[in-house]
């Protein structure tokens, strides 16, 4: 019988310090206290574990049930014109949460089906949970691979289900949790959690984490099993079928065993998005789909702009990268995207991707492309990849020469796509890239969308800009407002103080035993390390202040 150790919290510790807690949004001051405290958070969540699997079935679910757990819904643009709901999730939680994700994803990763395509466990990974090959593009070449193999005239549909994530129920997650884990205290305590992450509803997955990736795949996992048995050529990623088949009819009763496996757990097709193409169409499709002519778009597609800084090639895996962008007109690219009454997505996010790999000069020149008042609208589909881009081209000294043009840039787009600033995540992923330095018309900005926020990870993207900036009379601001704060947002302006010397060691010894207090998650044990205990030591560290 599989089991939960230690070494599935540190993974999922390892996960987040590496590639953030929610891909929706970006990197915060969270993903770096688990990423320098990797042990100390899978130590204190195994402890936990520990402690729930020696309680009562029953018990250890109440005993999450009767916690205050914060999480927090924001939304997030998906496209040009359609938006989701991500969670935001409290750092130990979203280790602990993780952490029983990747147990289960172990436990499951024998059980599933070969043409289950997306997010295929990494038994010898540390910080990738996933095999990196079973990617959207390889789903893709596989279908094709598929599709060529049949007469051309054989039918391919392709259909993905409707609101999928929104739609899992919690009660048939654990129904199969219980399958892996017959002791039912694993099953328990994730209904538990999904609970609080839904504000109480019995039903959908927080959308951006690794676990809801695990049990999104472990949901789908008998349907899988049924279209295999029913024996129909069919492929997945995630929420996204495709069926190959013979004629019309056997195509037509595909989709029939599809869509009748699917309403037994309460799904459904989305009808909008099922299509049936003959085999020679699809491959056509989805060949120039893929970027299978030698023009640049087509070959800035197919180019793999994941760079692993700890190969014992990187250097050189590095500089291969940057001569294989530096042979493609990006600029040129860009340029065709806007004349498209719809860009491509993932052709602009390609080309936010390489912006740290491009000479100063050129990169200038595509950051100005992509933030042009009347450009940016345009490209809104992909804002979150174009402002890590931007972010990264800041932080980089390399790119210092050009660094107050593009800061210029970047205020103006308060002013002329406040429009784009609606959402919370784009809110976030904009803040980020302030942080590198104060203007007025960033503090100006700031200052209000703090002083409007409801939301309390945007309040504390706002401090983290002020502690960066070493913004003094914003730190005295916020000390006033200590008492009113929520713990998430006291516990940024603890971290701050130690930007503002005798200033904030006096603020820090005047609200510390009512900060200890605001720390505590409820399930802290004597002579145990703690989630405070890990935060305080962390905010004593100079790298934490960097």
């Amino acid at each position: 019988m599989p089991e939960v150790t230690l070494q599935h919290f540190a993974r999922a510790a390892a996960d987040i310090g590496a590639h953030g807690d929610n891909d929706t949004l970006p990197f915060d001051l969270d993903t770096r206290l688990v990423q320098q405290r990797q042990a100390e958070f899978a130590n204190v969540a195994f402890g936990l574990f520990d402690e729930l699997q020696r309680d009562g079935s029953i018990n250890s679910k109440r005993k999450i049930d009767a916690l205050s757990i914060f999480n927090e819904r924001l939304l997030t643009p998906t496209g040009s014109a359609g938006f989701r709901v991500t969670t935001k999730i409290h750092p130990f939680w979203s280790v602990y949460f993780n952490g029983l994700g990747v147990a289960i994803a172990e436990a499951l990763e024998d059980q599933r089906d070969p043409h289950a395509r997306s997010y295929r466990f990494r038994r010898d990974g540390t910080e990738e949970l996933f095999d990196r090959s079973f990617s959207w593009r390889s789903f893709r070449e596989a279908t094709v691979a598929e599709a060529r193999s049949m007469p051309d005239d054989a039918i391919v549909v392709q259909t993905d289900v409707s609101s999928f994530y929104e739609h899992v129920s919690h009660h048939y997650v654990q129904n199969s949790i219980n399958d892996l884990f017959p002791d039912v205290r694993v099953g328990n305590q994730i209904t538990a959690l999904l609970g609080k992450f839904s504000a109480g509803r019995s039903f959908g997955l927080p959308v951006g984490g690794q676990a809801s990736r695990a049990l999104a795949e472990l949901f789908l996992n008998p349907v899988d099993q049924r279209m295999t048995v029913s024996e129909i050529r069919w492929f997945r990623y995630v929420d996204d079928y495709v069926l190959i088949a013979p004629s019309n009819a056997d195509a037509y009763r595909a989709l029939s065993v599809l869509s009748y496996a699917l309403a037994d757990y309460g799904l459904t097709l989305n009808r909008g998005k099922t299509v049936m193409l003959t085999a020679k169409h699809y491959v056509d499709y989805v060949t120039a789909q893929l970027g299978g002519d030698e023009d640049g778009a087509s070959r800035l597609r197919a180019v793999d702009l994941h760079f692993d800084p700890y190969s014992d090639t990187a250097i050189d895996d590095y500089e291969s990268l940057k001569e294989t962008v530096a042979t493609l007109e990006v600029q040129s690219i860009l340029v065709q995207e806007l004349e498209k009454a719809l860009p491509d997505n993932f052709l602009v996010t390609q080309i936010s991707r390489t912006l740290k790999l491009q000479q100063p000069a050129i990169a200038l020149q595509l950051v100005a492309t992509l933030l042009a008042p009347e450009n940016l609208h345009a490209f809104r589909g992909s804002w979150s990849t174009i402002m890590r881009g931007i972010t990264g081209l800041r932080a980089d000294p390399a790119f210092d020469s050009i660094a107050s043009q593009v800061d210029s840039m970047l205020d103006a787009i308060a002013d002329h796509s406040s429009h784009l600033l609606r959402a919370e995540a784009s809110i976030l992923h904009y803040l980020r890239t302030l942080q590198a330095r104060r203007t007025t018309e960033r503090a100006t900005f700031v200052q209000r969308t703090y002083e409007h926020a409801r939301s309390e990870t945007v309040k504390r993207a706002c401090i983290e800009c002020w502690r960066r900036w070493k913004d003094r009379a914003a730190f005295t601001a916020l000390r006033g407002s200590w008492s009113s704060m929520s713990p998430e947002c006291q516990r940024l302006v603890w971290l701050a103080a130690d930007s503002f010397g005798d200033q904030g060691d006096g603020f820090r010894r005047q609200v510390e035993l009512n900060f200890k207090h605001a720390l505590k998650l409820g399930i802290e044990r004597q002579d145990k390390a703690t989630f405070a205990s890990v935060y305080e030591g962390w905010c004593s560290d100079a790298k934490a202040t960097a």
